[in-house]
């Protein structure tokens, strides 16, 4: 598995091309609703395993705050560890950018994986792109 910094052209497309496979074609989120202004600032990540890039993630920043979202692996790659690897690698990086804290809206169904990777409940469920979601922090 490789972890890449999304820099060039072809990377930012293919980022683009994962969320929308994931969000808009399977969860039905507007293409309106999926790209906003967030995505010139933040810093988005691919994950490549065996030549394929298989899933994706973005970070912004906001004074010590870093917020992870847009996490997608396509659907043919779930179950196979991919997500965690790719969560772990990103929280890695937000590290080195001294961030005290990582926020990330959590879809209902994925609450158990990111409480795994040691993120807790901070607010009340609440709907994005008619999807319930839960807010999420972690302390670094």
């Amino acid at each position: 598995m490789k972890f890449i910094i999304a820099k060039n052209q072809v990377e930012i497309f293919t980022v683009i091309y994962i969320r929308k496979l994931v969000f808009m074609d399977e969860q039905n989120v507007s293409v309106d609703e999926e790209l906003d202004c967030l995505d010139f600032e933040a810093d988005h990540f691919l994950l490549e395993v065996d030549n394929e890039h298989v899933a994706t993630a973005r970070v912004y920043y906001e004074a010590d705050k870093a917020t992870i979202g847009r996490v997608a692996v396509l659907i043919r790659h779930r179950k196979k560890g991919y997500a965690k690897f790719l969560m772990e690698e990103t929280i890695n990086y937000i590290r080195n950018k001294e961030a005290s804290t990582i926020h990330i809206g959590a879809q209902v169904q994925a609450l158990g994986f990111y409480e795994k990777l040691g993120f807790e409940v901070i607010g009340d469920i609440y709907l994005d792109a008619n999807i319930e979601h839960y807010p999420m922090e972690l302390k670094l």
